[in-house]
């Protein structure tokens, strides 16, 4: 059993124009396209095995992390339209060199008031060993990304 230092969970919302459905979609159905909407921090997102937009699709992403190119292969676990909710859980790549596991999830709802949305990240994890730090650069760097890909899914053709 690991110990509780070693698991944790971090949480952000990030509050955007675009509908719960448009930022979905990135995810779960096109994640091939997040590139080009923040280059700088997502360099490829490759269909390694099954089909977009599936539970059990494998994708290989190409990204930069503090200033380091990195690389994740995903396992696709939870694809719910209804909720605009997708899943990803890291099994390959430079994550793993740190994590025993390491799971993503975006939830996207309606804003309370007024038009847009609320994109909720979860990152639950299991750090190796102690001397690990949480991660709370890769919260930044999502969140950071979530507000590309708004503008750019905003942006006046």
């Amino acid at each position: 059993m690991a110990s509780s230092a070693l698991i944790g969970k971090l949480e952000a919302d990030v509050e955007i124009k675009a509908s719960p459905k448009q930022f979905h979609e990135m995810f779960a159905h096109k994640p091939h396209h997040v590139h080009h909407t923040c280059y700088d921090k997502i360099q490829g997102c490759d269909l390694h095995e099954g089909e977009w937009g599936k539970v059990g699709t494998i994708v290989h992403w190409s990204y930069v992390h503090d200033g380091k190119a990195k690389k994740a292969k995903e396992v696709v676990e939870a694809v719910d339209p209804d909720k605009n909710l997708v899943t990803f859980r890291v099994i390959e790549g430079d994550l793993m060199e740190e994590y025993k596991s390491f799971v993503i999830t975006i939830h996207v709802s309606p804003k309370s008031e007024g038009s847009g949305s609320v994109v909720h990240w979860t990152l639950e994890y299991e750090k190796l060993h102690g001397g690990i730090a949480h991660p709370e650069t890769l919260l930044q760097f999502v969140q950071d990304i979530s507000k590309d890909i708004d503008a750019h899914l905003t942006q006046a053709s």
